[in-house]
């Protein structure tokens, strides 16, 4: 399985980079993400985000649709396009360290 390393610990990710242990998922996981894509800081509302997303999914197993994500957060769909680079999906929910949705955000 492919692996990353963050602040000198290997991770195991998917194919696609996404955490395969959401329960080490730290707050450098998130910021060392981001980099990845070209996000040198991390906003509130990206935190908004990624806190909602990691709650929700270490809730109930799944990560929410988009209409919750956005319901839930106050952030609109164009705001969240604009705080993750590839989007709710490919983003926010690998920064937030939990698996990449089967569905729609």
């Amino acid at each position: 399985m492919p692996s990353i390393e963050i602040e000198g610990v290997t991770y195991e990710v998917d194919g696609k980079g996404f955490l395969q242990t959401p329960e080490r998922w730290h707050e450098g996981i998130a910021r060392a993400f981001a980099s990845l894509e070209g996000v040198t800081e991390l906003t509130e509302d990206h935190w908004k985000a990624i806190n909602y997303l990691r709650g929700y999914y270490m809730e109930n197993g799944i990560c929410p649709m988009i209409r919750r994500l956005v319901k839930e957060t106050g952030l609109s769909l164009k705001q969240l396009w604009t705080l993750f680079p590839n989007g709710p999906a490919d983003s926010a929910c690998k920064w937030a360290g939990v698996a990449k949705p089967t569905g729609c955000v």
